[in-house]
């Protein structure tokens, strides 16, 4: 049982394979990866904003606790001058301790500084990769277009795609059709004139009427071509004497002309 289980998961998995490859198009697959890539590189962007920001913080404190050591440093000074010792060491003691804050936040500005600086670097070249990426993704667009179109083409002049198939197939099945219906008929035909096959229509004529019928149209035809010779031959002598007749009035008409005439004195 677990065999069989087996073999159906990898059935199931192989036929959901070949469906996902034929639905797959691979210029959405690199549309995606781009927008992908784009996403990641807005996030990296984000983070360096971050970065500089919390910089950026850190910098406004140093420049008011340095601001307030300042202050106290003066007024140590100005304590001392005045002869008030205690105030001017309670004013040192103060700056001392601001002095210790502020070491700490110039620790951690140049530590923030030096992950702003990687992070520019990093987002400048997944930036470069991204240019790259979206130049390669729109040149295996346009090949992967002109490829499909070029098959496309060569598939209709070949007849092998899908519709070219079927209307050679409907060719096909049209010219069988029509040549088994042409050997039915020449056959019913033969079968009719050799007698095998009655016709049931009665309007068929046994050997015996049609050979009757071919002996009298070729009567026909003999005693047509007698009478176009007779009347050939009628019309022949016909013209021999008229001709003859034409000829003898032409020499009656000349005979007169022939008498000498005499004038009267």
């Amino acid at each position: 049982m677990s065999g069989v289980m087996k073999r159906m998961g990898m059935i199931f998995r192989a036929k959901a394979n070949k469906a996902l490859d034929r639905a797959e198009d691979p210029r959405e697959t690199l549309d995606y990866s781009y927008q992908k890539q784009l996403e990641l590189l807005q996030k990296v962007r984000r983070g360096v904003a971050d970065v500089a920001t919390s910089r950026k913080r850190l910098e406004l404190q140093l420049n008011q606790l340095q601001q307030q050591s300042g202050k106290l440093e003066d007024q140590g000074r100005k304590a001392l001058a005045l002869g008030r010792e205690d105030l001017a060491r309670e004013a040192l003691s103060r700056r001392s301790a601001l002095q210790q804050q502020v070491t700490d936040l110039e620790t951690q500005h140049a530590t923030l500084q030096g992950e702003e600086e990687k992070l520019t670097l990093a987002a400048q070249r997944l930036q470069a990769k991204v240019d790259a990426f979206r130049t390669k993704k729109e040149t295996i667009k346009a090949t992967y277009t002109a490829a499909q179109a070029q098959t496309r083409i060569g598939e209709a002049f070949s007849g092998i795609s899908e519709e070219m198939g079927d209307v050679g197939m409907a060719i096909q099945r049209a010219e069988d059709k029509t040549a088994q219906l042409q050997a039915r008929a020449g056959a019913i035909d033969e079968l009719l004139a050799s007698g095998a096959l009655d016709d049931q229509s009665g309007m068929a004529k046994d050997d015996i009427q049609a050979e009757l019928d071919r002996l009298s149209g070729g009567s026909d035809v003999e005693l047509e071509l007698q009478r176009m010779k007779a009347e050939l031959a009628g019309g022949s002598s016909g013209r021999q004497q008229a001709i003859e007749g034409g000829t003898g009035g032409q020499q009656a008409q000349q005979q007169p002309q022939d008498t000498p005439r005499f004038d009267k004195q």
